[in-house]
């Protein structure tokens, strides 16, 4: 991933909640080609670059995007619940709609990029899923940095965000 001059830098193990908003950025980043190529190209093949585009971010969501929801679900989540998350069931909700439309939309861009072309109901279904997946992004993510996260903050003492932190290495090596 390209460096940009004045960027925050990416979170480290030592701040997991901060790691999962960077996480999020990277998401709404790679959704937003993910969605603008599905309109933006229909009608046409994709162009080396656009392709390229499109398996850089087909990949992020087939690992990062696998590893962020475990990070949640896995290390974050249980140690939530019963202290007043409600939010926790829709968000891993959430989770297993977002997979099926990752899963759909994957597999209509492989086709793309191997046929070379869409049929008009494919190019129908990409855009529709597109947007189904940026919108269900746009709520999770708010919920998560408006509620989860600054809670998750107040509630979890240090020794907790390290052990999260520490799983959250784990799954990366």
């Amino acid at each position: 991933m390209a460096v940009q001059i004045g960027a925050k830098p990416d979170s480290g193990f030592d701040d997991p909640i901060g790691m999962l908003k960077d996480c999020h950025r990277r998401i709404e980043r790679f959704l937003h080609v993910l969605s603008v190529l599905a309109n933006s190209a229909a009608g046409r093949a994709l162009t080396e670059e656009e392709a390229a585009a499109v398996q850089a971010a087909l990949q992020y969501f087939r690992t990062g995007g696998q590893r962020h929801t475990a990070d949640e679900e896995e290390s974050l989540f249980p140690r939530l619940r019963g202290k007043q998350f409600e939010d926790i069931a829709k968000l891993q909700a959430d989770h297993r709609k977002a997979n099926e439309l990752h899963r759909t939309i994957e597999d209509l861009y492989l086709a793309w990029m191997a046929a070379g072309r869409q049929s008009p109901e494919e190019e129908q279904r990409l855009a529709s899923a597109t947007m189904q997946l940026t919108h269900l992004y746009e709520g999770h993510i708010q919920i998560e940095e408006g509620v989860v996260f600054p809670q998750a903050s107040k509630l979890l003492d240090s020794e907790t965000v390290g052990a999260i932190g520490r799983e959250f290495r784990a799954r990366r090596q």
